[in-house]
């Protein structure tokens, strides 16, 4: 069975055909999906979809989000994790965290949002789910300051060294489409390196395509649209990793839904992942 530990169900361009996707992913093998929120307008629709397809989901504010945001999204997300503390589908806070690769944020703005997003994940003792764009050091700042019980850096792209610092804070880290590219040394470097406990699978769909999906600037401006990428295509990306640590495709599918179930203990207690709830 696989998990895919990151992906954003709920975005407009599943509205077409949200049901195939899911059967689909289904088919491929992936049994269980982790639908995180961006900010306070979908909060109570990645918790229906994943009622509705038996998917865990998590709550927070995006750092490309917080622009928007006010204080009052933080209370309203305070509110809703108090009602749904006992949702055993709520598996996580996030997606949190900082980007300092868009140009226009205001760090200052986004620092606030993710301290108090780690406030309220050591209040109701959750892990979180970090999107993580030239960042790290200023991730990991927060975390020492209020550290919380774990989860996932996803789409991690940082240095060994950096790495290994989630690694002990009691984080893994989500590996997805851009595990396919050759060029991507540094991202296959650690792939391949770093322990095997420390590895989890994602796709971010609709976002980073893998190398099969992407199209060339030269390919988009002549028209043609990049392909959409959905969680049935996990198990392809897996491939990429099973050839980097010398696994079988079992061996990396075990390996990594073991790891995501440490990274949520939430998902270990879902007795027929994928089950409709």
């Amino acid at each position: 069975m696989w998990i895919d530990s990151h992906c954003h169900l709920d975005a407009p361009e599943f509205d077409g055909d949200r049901a195939a996707v899911v059967a689909r992913a289904r088919a491929a093998g992936v049994q269980q999906i982790v639908l995180p929120a961006v900010a306070a307008f979908d909060f109570d629709t990645v918790r229906e979809l994943a009622h509705a397809h038996g998917f865990v989901y998590a709550l927070g504010i995006h750092p490309l989000y917080v622009m928007q945001a006010s204080e009052q999204d933080l209370t309203l997300l305070a509110e809703q994790l108090e009602r749904h503390r006992s949702d055993p589908r709520l598996v996580a806070i996030g997606e949190i965290g900082l980007d300092f690769f868009v140009p226009g944020l205001d760090a200052e703005r986004q620092r606030f949002f993710y301290l108090e997003q780690l406030k309220l994940a050591r209040r109701f003792e959750l892990p979180v789910l970090l999107h993580v764009r030239r960042s790290s050091d200023q991730l990991l700042a927060g975390l020492r300051r209020l550290p919380v019980c774990g989860g996932i850096a996803h789409a991690f792209n940082g240095s060994a060294q950096q790495a290994q610092a989630f690694v002990d804070l009691g984080f893994k880290l989500g590996f997805g489409g851009t595990l396919t590219f050759e060029r991507s040394q540094q991202i296959r470097r650690l792939a391949a390196e770093l322990p095997a406990e420390s590895l989890v699978l994602e796709t971010d769909a609709p976002d980073i395509p893998p190398h099969w999906l992407y199209k060339t600037a030269e390919q988009r401006s002549s028209g043609e649209a990049m392909g959409r990428n959905e969680p049935a295509e996990l198990p392809r990306i897996a491939e990429s990793l099973a050839a980097l640590r010398g696994w079988s495709l079992g061996q990396t599918a075990a390996i990594t839904s073991a790891n995501a179930r440490v990274a949520l203990p939430r998902l270990g207690g879902l007795i027929e992942p994928g089950g409709p709830a």
